[in-house]
């Protein structure tokens, strides 16, 4: 089983868990290489009639040719169960009082493990709760509308006084500084987490939705 990482510190992990989150957008790459040439980018094919994305990214050569069979592929497929990574600190009280057999066998050295405190390092069969992949689409990061703002977990509050008339405003998970719009948000969020200049850049994305298992 894989696992997958959601940011701690802006509170993703968290919104996963209690259901705000369910859409997850992750950059596309590509190897340098394939089948011994030297690959320069990748090609995605849109259609004219609606400007919709159709395929997976295809990757070409030097001289723009695109390799037969250079299809990207998503990391996650759809329908495919997924372990939330969690490092073991966070999860270590649950597994003791259920006395995981996997997990108690581990338990001895198991603060000594990288993923005591990180969890990078975690193995997906001790992780408790899961998200099942539903759909996989490819757009750019732009291109996510207002709704989508929300299921990545930003959250829609108001902000203002009587006096002053509540106006809709939009939050990150963790924060209390007011947005206008749900892109403004998001787009501070991911270059938080992506790094500055994320949202300007504009890359293509795999665009994952997924619902909580367990």
């Amino acid at each position: 089983m894989k696992k997958i990482l959601f940011n701690d510190k802006f509170g993703l992990t968290q919104a996963v868990l209690d259901g705000r989150k369910t859409m997850t957008r992750r950059a596309i790459t590509c190897p340098r290489t394939f089948r011994g040439e030297w690959v320069a980018g990748f090609n995605v094919h849109i259609q004219q009639s609606d400007r919709k994305i159709v395929d997976y990214p295809c990757m070409y050569d030097a001289d723009e040719r695109e390799f037969d069979g250079g299809q990207i592929l998503p990391k996650y497929k759809v329908g495919e169960v997924v372990a939330i990574a969690q490092c073991y600190m966070d999860i270590d009280q649950f597994h003791r009082n259920g006395k995981n057999a996997a997990y108690l066998e581990l338990l001895p050295g198991l603060k000594l493990y990288p993923g005591w405190g990180n969890k990078m390092f975690v193995r997906s069969d001790l992780m408790l709760h899961h998200i099942r992949i539903t759909d996989i689409k490819v757009e750019r990061l732009k291109g996510i509308s207002d709704t989508d703002c929300l299921r990545e977990g930003i959250v829609k509050g108001q902000c203002g006084s009587k006096e002053t008339h509540f106006l809709d405003a939009y939050y990150l998970p963790v924060s209390y500084q007011p947005y206008c719009t749900p892109q403004e948000a998001f787009s501070v969020l991911i270059d938080k987490i992506s790094g500055r200049g994320t949202w300007e850049s504009n890359p293509y994305v795999w665009v994952y939705e997924f619902e909580l298992v367990d």
